[in-house]
């Protein structure tokens, strides 16, 4: 796999910026970022990246790598100040993060997925999540800017990026998620903000705050009426809780690179 280029989105409007990447998760893309960069602080320098899990990729086999979580840690290393990752890309940040893979820095966590221990994992929430995957992809074109097209249409379009992803992207999806359990979250120490929708039919908000509750000193929101895509859902209420998150360090000293069932689940 290439090495992933992050792109300068918006620059700030002050001498002293404050730099901060923006990862979009599994089947989605750069846009997703579109309604928080509108409404960012303008002291904020916003970078995002088109990572190879993204919506149509023309498929440069990332799923069958063994670890696809390395190209992001590349990314991250490369001197931000704060994360904003949605989804996946929250859970391949963490893990990142509780391994000792990155130094810390400023992160908010979007819509992750965790579960606390692996008796959580039984054959229905398997099944859920395999035979039901298309439905996270049918809320993100519902919110989106395909949200003008007909539900026949959205549908099929949810169907064909499920099968973009195929099975081997599904797999290494499932398998980070199967891995929270056993993640040493005690050992992050970056400053972290989780914010997880009341009503995401993918990533549970029990899955945030459970999260949120096993980092030390990090800060949880439970976002009303909000499904797994909050960002977009509620722009104006997550771009608040991001900016004055980061607001609370301005001027931080640049990192180095890396350091050495809810809703739908069967009963």
């Amino acid at each position: 796999m290439s090495r992933i280029t992050a792109r300068l989105r918006r620059p700030a409007e002050s001498g002293e910026p404050l730099r901060v990447l923006l990862l979009h998760g599994l089947g989605g893309k750069p846009s997703v970022w579109d309604p928080l960069a509108a409404r960012a602080d303008r002291h904020l320098e916003l970078w995002d990246a088109a990572l190879p899990w993204r919506a149509m990729n023309g498929g440069d086999g990332w799923g069958a790598l063994p670890e696809p979580g390395r190209c992001l840690r590349d990314l991250v290393g490369e001197g931000y100040d704060a994360v904003v990752a949605h989804s996946y890309a929250a859970n391949l940040l963490t893990e990142a993060l509780a391994a000792g893979h990155l130094a810390p820095r400023r992160t908010v966590l979007i819509s992750p997925f965790y579960r606390s221990s692996p008796q959580d994992f039984d054959w229905s929430v398997i099944s859920y999540y395999l035979n039901d995957f298309h439905r996270v992809f049918e809320e993100a074109l519902a919110v989106g800017e395909t949200g003008r097209f007909a539900q026949a249409h959205r549908d099929w379009m949810a169907r064909r990026l499920r099968d973009q992803i195929g099975p081997y992207g599904w797999m290494r999806f499932f398998e980070s998620y199967l891995r929270t359990p056993f993640l040493d979250l005690n050992a992050v120490r970056t400053e972290l903000l989780v914010l997880s929708g009341e009503k995401d039919i993918a990533a549970r908000a029990e899955d945030g705050r459970a999260l949120a509750g096993a980092v030390p000193g990090a800060r949880f929101e439970l976002l009303d009426d909000c499904g797994h895509f909050p960002m977009v859902e509620a722009a104006d209420r997550v771009t608040r809780l991001v900016c004055d998150f980061l607001a609370a360090d301005p001027c931080p000293a640049r990192h180095a690179a890396a350091a050495p069932v809810s809703l739908l689940e069967k009963p």
